[in-house]
């Protein structure tokens, strides 16, 4: 016989007695905690830091710095700061990457499939190895697995204003922008404003152009079924005059009496007849048919190239009123630009004493301003964390940032910094509000590719977050016009890799 051993708060007799008043007590604890617990939760959600700018109407953002040292997101339009709430970047071993992003893409209703189809909503993605802002909960502290967790309802409040290509700065330490002038910033040419009504002219052209062969193949369609239509209507009276025939031939095979097959023959005669007639009608009308038929579909494929082609010079048309990126590597001694996510121009710079860092400067293109139309700037630079660890940076990081205290000023690097004329007046055509020139010690980080604006990574700063991923070259994304020149993405081919 075994010994049966039974709970003691599972045993009848032991009810209410022994451990009556404890569980009482636990059960009150347990509840008073809950009850605390919920009270501070609703209390911190209530109470949560966001701030708008309420002095002036906010307009559209060009800018979203992320202080790492703060934990908190500020972003800008053209005249200051408009937004502001606090964040949970990358713990330790996958911090959140400091450096200079841009939007690369938007998904209202983003999962992941890279940390057990963790829903972040509202995600503007960085980089396409997982690098994003997003909604989430935020415990106070970097606790996330590389992204910027935002409040749930500041991450939908910024989704609505953002769009593709705007620009986001990881900082490590507390940074904002500043007015800036100097003689190196590229200015519009003259003529420019002109130039650009006429590229957004032909980018409405095009548009317009790729609308009308949509239609046009549409109608081609639907052109091409209606002719279908006789013939294939005669083809089915063809049909059912042969099933009626196949029909009275049995009646003439299964007759009883001589009556009884007279009549199933006679059927089956004008069966015969009937489907003979119809052959006669349906030869008469293909014959007739393929003229039309060939005609309707080399119009239809006509605008089906013409859509495609239109829609084509749309995208590009799109594309070059869109604001234009400039980087200059003293790293790769190179200046690159990028327009709408598409690389248009590459050459050789100089820089004085090239073994002296120029640190991370970030300058921006605000508005026209003036009779002569000049563009004001501003300028965010970077500087590397004050605490510098043994297990943050490697001993080149650690002596690379020393070397950009020196000109950390964004003045003296663009001193340092000689253009050929000739890229420069080719630069110039396209400079526009929000447009950018990026200077940097470093060189282009491998997550710039297609389908992203430039990607500079602060090289001296720890990278968990990013080093844990690998690069998705599949995807891309383009801009597309849709009548008020909204962007969007999409996918260009499907990708191997479990992007996330």
């Amino acid at each position: 016989m075994r010994n049966r051993v039974t709970p003691c708060f599972g045993d009848p007799k032991l009810k209410g007695k022994r451990f009556g008043p404890a569980l009482v007590l636990v059960a009150s604890l347990a509840a008073i905690v809950a009850t605390s617990g919920l009270a501070v939760a609703a209390s911190s959600r209530n109470e949560r830091p966001i701030a708008s700018i309420e002095s002036r109407t906010a307009g559209e953002p060009i800018m979203a710095i992320v202080s790492l040292r703060s934990q908190q997101i500020t972003v800008y339009d053209s005249q200051g700061w408009i937004l502001r709430a606090p964040i949970s970047s990358g713990q330790k071993g996958r911090e959140t990457p400091a450096g200079i992003f841009s939007v690369v893409q938007k998904d209202a209703a983003h999962h992941s499939n890279l940390y057990d189809d963790a829903y972040m909503p509202h995600m503007q993605r960085l980089t396409w190895s997982g690098i994003a802002l997003h909604g989430g909960p935020l415990p106070g502290h970097p606790a996330s697995h590389g992204c910027v967790r935002m409040p749930y309802d500041f991450a939908e409040r910024l989704f609505e204003v953002t769009k593709l290509g705007m620009r986001v700065i990881v900082a490590p330490n507390d940074v904002a922008p500043v007015s800036i002038a100097h003689p190196s910033l590229l200015q519009p040419k003259p003529e420019a404003e002109a130039a650009a009504a006429v590229r957004a002219a032909e980018a409405q052209e095009a548009a317009g152009r790729a609308e009308r062969a949509r239609l046009a193949a549409l109608a081609a369609s639907r052109e091409l079924a209606q002719t279908r239509l006789p013939v294939r209507a005669t083809r089915n009276l063809k049909l059912r005059a042969e099933a009626q025939l196949a029909a009275a031939e049995r009646a003439v095979d299964s007759a009883a009496s001589a009556e009884a097959k007279e009549q199933a023959e006679q059927a089956k005669a004008e069966a015969a007849t009937r489907v003979a007639e119809f052959e006669v009608q349906l030869a008469a009308a293909e014959a007739e048919l393929q003229p039309k038929l060939d005609a309707v579909a080399h119009e239809r494929e006509a605008a089906v190239a013409a859509e495609a082609e239109d829609a084509e010079a749309a995208r590009k048309a799109a594309g070059n009123l869109e604001p234009v990126s400039v980087f200059i590597s003293r790293k790769a001694q190179r200046l690159y630009v990028r327009q709408a996510f598409q690389p248009v121009l590459e050459a050789p710079i100089a820089i004085r004493d090239p073994d002296l860092a120029v640190g991370m400067h970030v300058f921006t293109a605000l508005e026209r301003s003036g009779a002569n139309g000049e563009m004001l700037w501003s300028v965010v630079s970077l500087r590397h964390s004050d605490v510098v660890t043994e297990d943050s940076r490697s001993s080149e990081g650690r002596a690379e940032a020393k070397r950009a205290d020196f000109p950390e000023d964004a003045k003296a690097a663009l001193d340092r910094i000689i253009i050929p004329q000739e890229t420069i007046d080719q630069i110039a055509g396209m400079v526009s509000p929000r447009s950018s020139l990026i200077i940097s010690d470093e060189g282009l980080s491998s997550e710039t590719g297609r389908g992203t604006e430039f990607v500079i990574i602060m090289s001296g700063e720890p990278q968990g977050g990013l080093s844990i991923r690998r690069r998705q070259p599949a995807f891309g994304a383009w801009y597309e016009p849709r009548g008020d020149r909204f962007l969007y993405w999409r996918p260009r081919l499907p990708s191997p890799y479990s992007y996330w």
